[in-house]
């Protein structure tokens, strides 16, 4: 189902749970001022409206349980991205999310290590409450993730894990073509653990996946993802799925790369000196659904190429045509020595294709 039609499901949704409470509400109501009136009520009448004023009543928890599915839908649908796949939001601020379309009396709490406040007050993973009276519903499938400030960063440093310098820092300013801002330093970091790397930030991504491959020994580490680049790549999943391909095992091969590492760790062949990977909008990816450790059959060709990714590469430029708003880099790489094929997917706010053997 499209993230359009959800949505409007849930509208609708609420729209007749709200008609359903208006109506007991009524029911209640003339309930009661019959039987004050000594006038004749119904014994099912009377047990009903007994049921739905008793405070403890499982009737009445329902009712608030249906309203809270449908409020809660409408806090998160513009939080879900345009794919509805999105498990997290990314803040540098620690605001709350927007409240404007809960009832009054609703309450968004956020919670973390068993600490509760009204908004994320310091930078980790919060996850989310929302509650109506007595009955409460916790999110249990997103987070609000609250970033350490760039500033946090001394001499290429955050505590003890070495990020480096970006280009920025030294002058550089990114191409003319590019939107003002895409190269400028990152927002902040997110603290990773070993204890939340294995948080969802989409259907089918999680928080560790996107860490740089480096200084294995040093937690917490620090990352940069934005979540449009998560909302292309789950978007390009889907596409993929459309076109009756498994995505389920899509592997992350390389997700944020900081400064440091993209300049000088592993094979650093065909690596860009301004790597959308420093930014967090760039992820190098792909589908192993049979688990061997490489790139499917794709195309169903026999044989494993840089034609497979090219597979990958036609659900990108779909995905870019319906969603221009995500238009950025591509590139399809063939197999050379440590790994197979793989695509580089990235939102850098302007079209880029190339291909290769090495790098992303």
């Amino acid at each position: 189902m499209a993230p359009r039609v959800e949505r409007w499901l849930d509208i609708i949704g609420g729209i007749v749970l709200l008609i359903f409470a208006a109506g007991w509400s009524w029911s209640i109501a003339n309930a009661r001022t019959l039987g004050a009136r000594g006038e004749f009520v119904t014994q099912a009448t009377a047990t009903i409206a007994s049921a739905l004023t008793h405070s403890d009543a499982p009737s009445t928890a329902y009712l608030s349980d249906a309203m809270l599915t449908a409020y809660t839908n409408r806090l998160l649908a513009s939080q879900r991205g345009v794919s509805g796949k999105l498990r997290a939001t990314i803040t540098p601020s620690t605001q709350p999310l927007t409240r404007d379309t809960l009832p009054s009396g609703a309450v968004v709490e956020y919670e973390r290590g068993g600490e509760v406040q009204t908004a994320p007050k310091s930078p980790g993973i919060w996850s989310v409450v929302v509650a109506i009276g007595t009955a409460i519903r916790p999110i249990t499938d997103f987070n609000v993730i609250t970033m350490l400030p760039f500033t946090a960063k001394r001499a290429g440093h955050v505590g003890l894990y070495y990020v480096g310098t970006w280009p920025s820092e030294k002058g550089n300013v990114g191409p003319k073509k590019a939107p003002p801002g895409a190269y400028a330093n990152p927002a902040g970091f997110i603290e990773v653990t070993p204890q939340n790397k294995d948080t969802p930030v989409s259907q089918h991504f999680k928080l560790g996946q996107f860490v740089t491959h480096d200084q294995p020994n040093v937690w917490p580490k620090y990352l940069v993802l934005q979540t449009r680049l998560l909302d292309k790549l789950e978007l390009v999943l889907a596409d993929l799925e459309a076109h009756g391909v498994d995505v389920s095992g899509v592997t992350v091969m390389s997700g944020f790369r900081t400064p440091q590492y993209n300049y000088t760790g592993g094979n650093t062949g065909g690596r860009a000196n301004l790597s959308r990977h420093m930014y967090g909008d760039a992820a190098d990816i792909y589908i192993d659904s049979n688990h061997d450790g490489q790139m499917d059959d794709l195309n169903h060709d026999g044989k494993i190429s840089i034609d497979d990714s090219r597979v990958i590469l036609a659900a990108v430029e779909r995905v870019e045509a319906a969603h221009p708003e995500l238009v950025g880099g591509a590139g399809v790489y063939t197999a050379a020595a440590g790994h197979g094929p793989f695509i580089h997917i990235d939102t850098r706010g302007f079209r880029a294709r190339w291909s290769g053997t090495s790098g992303g």
